[in-house]
């Protein structure tokens, strides 16, 4: 029984030779596409690309549109919520009553 052989460079550089002539000889075989063929198919093609395109569009735009409508929700939660400043009377106030209750509590 006959072990492997390592194939020489000569051998696989022929190998390689003959797989491109094949692959040559495949592509000049083949026929030639018709041109009202290659047309219809171009016209198809656009009509996919711009399908695709509108449809992101418009995908885009929903996303734009949710993300608007979430941003004036939450400023209007935000401004529903925030608590306004008090001013300096109303400070002055609560100090008072504080004072005025430890006063109480130490009598």
């Amino acid at each position: 029984m006959a072990g492997y052989k390592e194939p020489t460079f000569q051998e696989r550089t022929a190998l390689a030779q003959k797989a491109r002539e094949k692959a040559l000889k495949k592509l000049a075989n083949k026929p030639p596409v018709d041109e009202a063929v290659a047309a219809k198919r171009l016209a198809a093609q656009q009509a996919r690309d711009a399908a695709a395109a509108e449809k992101s569009a418009a995908r885009k735009a929903a996303i734009a549109q949710a993300k608007a409508e979430k941003q004036v929700a939450a400023e209007a939660a935000a401004e529903a919520a925030a608590v306004p400043e008090p001013t300096e009377a109303e400070l002055k106030a609560a100090r008072d009553e504080k004072y005025a209750a430890r006063k109480k509590r130490k009598k």
